[in-house]
Formats: C-alpha cells, structure tokens, sequence
C-alpha cells in the first residue's frame, strides 16, 4: 500500500470523503485550498484519503479523513492519520488540528491514541453548518471538538 498526493488533474474520491462529512459543498471548499491524499492499494485502487488545509503558516488542519467501509477496521485510518501527522511535519508546520463531532466517538478515540488532545468544543456547531440532522452511533451530532498536536513533540 501506498500513500501520496492527489494529482491535480485527478477527481477526489469524493465517495469516501462523504463518509466523513456529509457536505460536499463543504468538501469542495477546503479541496480548493487543501491537499488531498490517497491510500492505494497494489491493484491503485484507492482505499482511504486525508485532506490537509493549511491555516496559517504554523497551524494545518487536517479537515477529512476516511476509509472505505469495506477496509475499515483494519489499522487504516490509523496508517492516514499517522500520514497526515508526518506530512504536516515535513512541510515545516507546528501544530495540527483536526476537528471532529461529539458523536464519532471512534474517531475521537482514535484521534487521542495518536496524540491529539482536546483544545476546544464548539458548540452547536453542526446545527448551524449542516441542513440536516446528522445521527451516528445512535447520538445527534451537534458539537464540534477540536484536537491539536504540537508536532515540535515526539
């Protein structure tokens, strides 16, 4: 398996990004200022991606990660956000946030395992962003949490 950067002149697995956020308006904003990632497997079939989006000179967000159903549960997403933590280093940024909603409760679990901690929760925040009730995991997601890492540490 192998894991690089989309080319520009390729479509975005737009299939599996709606997998972790049900806006695509939303995901073709930040694919117009991010850099969109994919996991490929020997057959080039493409597995997962990530989306980093740079706030400033100092801080990327990463604001999609997802996994094709099929695959999941397999150390996959792990593998995309491990990725994701090293690229941002490699480009020379110093913190990464990702934000997630109170009810991906794997995703949150997944994303302190690899060394994210909680800075903030805003509330009601998929209420305001998203037209629709979004339910996962049988709780209404309507908080955003944000984790950071400082990428300065081991």
């Amino acid at each position: 398996m192998r894991i690089r950067l989309l080319d520009t002149e390729e479509a975005a697995p737009m299939h599996l990004l709606l997998l972790a956020d049900p806006s695509e308006m939303l995901i073709n904003d930040y694919l117009a200022n991010g850099q969109c990632y994919v996991l490929e497997n020997e057959t080039s079939e493409i597995l997962g991606t990530f989306v980093l989006q740079a706030q400033n000179t100092t801080k990327i967000e990463l604001v999609n990660v997802a996994v094709s159903e099929a695959y999941q549960g397999h150390g996959l997403g792990r593998m995309l956000v491990e990725a994701a933590i090293e690229t941002a280093r490699n480009q020379s940024y110093q913190q990464l946030l990702v934000c997630t909603g109170n009810s991906s409760i794997g995703q949150f679990a997944l994303y302190q395992k690899c060394g994210f901690r909680v800075e903030s929760i805003e509330r009601d925040y998929f209420i305001r962003h998203y037209p629709d009730v979004i339910i996962e995991n049988g709780i209404q997601c309507r908080d955003r949490i944000c984790l950071t890492q400082n990428l300065s540490e081991s």
